[in-house]
């Protein structure tokens, strides 16, 4: 028995004051809804409605019993009409996840114009180079860097692309020797990601095809802003992308290393726990996301 198609109904026959009516407005036969408020009484252990030929009246346990239903059907419209009229409002708690080195370069700098766009929002932006658990963390959103998703019950959808280049400092190619073909790499000291699918192994891509290089870096970190600094200091080579390594070459403290060569560009992925999940509020944070990474 569905309930409240049933309390509907219920509700119906007593303010219509009659079977016949109530069911043209719900469009059901009087057969059908007497059965069902008969199977109500039936699971109640008790009458609702008495019933003659010419009239109908509640007994005492069907006034308190279409009170109640009254009470609750009324509760579940307004939900679902706040709930629709909110759908478009981006207001509520946000709650973004993302890794610390892309939140601080990419999402940071966006902020003030997305918070000064919704003064009616509330944001968490939780910052870890872990991928975290959605549900349990209960975020809207996490923004995630890879070659490609895994399958899984969350929705993946791309906003964009990175490019994974090599990089070193003036300094240290001075001192170390500029690689010319990717077979160069090897002898050099190699910081690595500890986090990224090419930590021992490079598949560069460049005019002769794909060269693939193995690896042991010496040198090894969990966060790209690490990475970017010690390279910065002249302590290796090492891949970065684009968001990460883009200030740093125009201001000539890094340079490309092999520039015709490149890793697989990794994709930008907004993850949410289902598709129900692109509500107003996300939608509204990934527009403002998709203009920053545009080039």
């Amino acid at each position: 028995m569905d309930k409240l198609s049933v309390m509907q109904a219920f509700r119906r026959i007593v303010e219509r004051g009659s079977f016949a009516r109530a069911a043209e407005d719900l469009g059901v036969s009087p057969a059908l809804l007497s059965r069902e408020i008969k199977l109500l009484e039936e699971s109640l252990g008790t009458t609702l409605l008495t019933r003659t030929t010419r009239s109908m009246s509640l007994t005492d346990a069907g006034r308190l019993y279409y009170d109640e239903a009254t009470a609750i059907l009324d509760a579940v419209a307004q939900v679902e009409t706040r709930i629709r009229d909110g759908a478009g409002a981006v207001r509520g708690h946000l709650k973004v996840n993302a890794s610390s080195s892309f939140g601080q370069t990419v999402i940071a700098p966006i902020l003030p114009t997305f918070l000064d766009a919704y003064p009616d929002l509330r944001l968490t932006v939780s910052m870890d180079d872990r991928v975290v658990d959605m549900v349990e963390g209960g975020f809207d959103v996490s923004i995630r860097i890879r070659p490609a998703m895994p399958d899984s019950a969350l929705v993946a959808r791309r906003i964009g692309t990175m490019r994974q280049r090599i990089f070193a400092a003036p300094a240290y190619l001075e001192r170390a020797g500029v690689p010319v073909v990717p077979q160069d790499i090897a002898p050099h000291r190699v910081i690595g990601f500890l986090l990224a699918d090419h930590l021992t192994t490079w598949a560069l891509t460049g005019p002769s095809g794909t060269v693939t290089i193995d690896l042991d870096p010496p040198l090894r970190v969990g966060n790209s802003l690490v990475l970017r600094d010690l390279l910065i200091a002249g302590q290796g080579i090492g891949t970065l992308p684009d968001f990460v390594s883009n200030e740093a070459e125009a201001h000539g403290a890094l340079v490309r290393v092999l520039p015709d060569w490149e890793l697989p560009a990794p994709e930008v992925f907004a993850v949410t726990a289902s598709r129900l999940g692109m509500d107003a509020k996300v939608t509204a944070f990934l527009d403002h996301l998709r203009a920053a990474l545009r080039p």
